[in-house]
């Protein structure tokens, strides 16, 4: 086996060093053929690429194929570039929207304040929910106005549609509000057109009950509920919403006020009733009736 390889490469050895001298007097040649500044050689040159150029068009396939791959990938990179661009522009373009849709809905809610027609008497501060400070026993918001804005406990609010509730307890800057479907909420109202007078019960519920205190067959479901006025608890006249019947078959009120977009708040200025210091002041004094000049006259002649 040794003696084998030993001649296999004293065979190929000299093959070897004959192929490469070769390749390199053939190269050698190539390279002093193409350097040689002669218009002979030249047109050899010339007729030389003439007959080897075109048949070495299988050769140029695999470069040219490659060559179209890395442009088609630099292609697809770029348009995977844009594409990421567009999808954070259209990202961008949906928070936008987000805001305008937010800006038109707030818009909204000030145009429906506006359109709200209350007593001439009646001022109003109009406020910005902070926060919603509800919980399974009490419902309440925060309003953005206070003390400063001129804000005093008892004082009404209504959203765009109707009632809402009334303020319990104002700070400097701040003002808490008790709403209408609190269970410490009691609201006396009137209903129309009957004329009935009932209490509005908070029960944490978006149509609390009502408690008719005269006659019950007056009273229709779709009938409109208003403040009366009554104990000045509230101005009269303000829409608290409509009868409808419980599933109990209690009577109960749908609000007029949305409850799930309580954005802005009007906060109205209620006047404030004469203070009675006296039983007297319950009842007004009896005014002297005044007589005649004629007959006062005759009183004086006949004294």
């Amino acid at each position: 086996m040794a003696r084998d390889r030993q001649s296999q490469e004293e065979y190929t050895r000299p093959v070897r060093r004959i192929l490469i001298g070769m390749t390199v007097f053939v190269l050698f040649a190539i390279f002093a053929l193409w350097r040689i500044d002669n218009p002979r050689v030249e047109r050899f040159r010339a007729a030389i690429v003439d007959q080897v150029v075109p048949s070495f068009d299988w050769a140029l396939v695999p470069v040219t194929r490659f060559t179209r791959m890395i442009e088609d990938f630099q292609s697809y990179a770029r348009i995977y570039e844009q594409n990421q661009e567009l999808r954070r522009e259209l990202q961008q373009m949906k928070s936008w929207q987000e805001a305008a849709i937010q800006l038109g809905q707030e818009n909204a809610r000030l145009l429906d304040l506006n359109k709200v027609r209350l007593n001439a008497q009646l001022t109003f501060v109009t406020g910005v929910v902070l926060t919603d400070n509800g919980s399974p026993f009490r419902r309440s918001v925060l309003l953005n106005v206070g003390a400063r804005d001129g804000i005093k406990d008892g004082w009404a609010t209504m959203d765009g549609l109707g009632l809402v509730g009334r303020i319990s307890g104002v700070g400097e800057q701040t003002s808490r509000v008790i709403l209408l479907t609190d269970t410490n909420s009691r609201v006396p109202v009137t209903i129309q057109p009957s004329g009935q007078k009932a209490l509005l019960i908070g029960d944490n519920t978006l149509a609390p009950p009502v408690d008719i205190a005269d006659n019950l067959e007056d009273v229709r479901p779709g009938d409109r509920v208003v403040t009366s006025g009554d104990g000045k608890v509230f101005p009269a006249d303000i829409l608290v919403g409509q009868i409808a019947q419980g599933p109990g078959g209690r009577l109960r009120v749908k609000l007029a006020a949305d409850y799930g977009r309580l954005e802005f708040l009007r906060v109205l200025r209620t006047p404030v009733a004469p203070e009675i210091t006296t039983t007297g002041g319950l009842i007004a004094a009896d005014e002297p009736l005044a007589l005649p000049a004629e007959e006062l006259s005759a009183e004086g002649s006949d004294g």
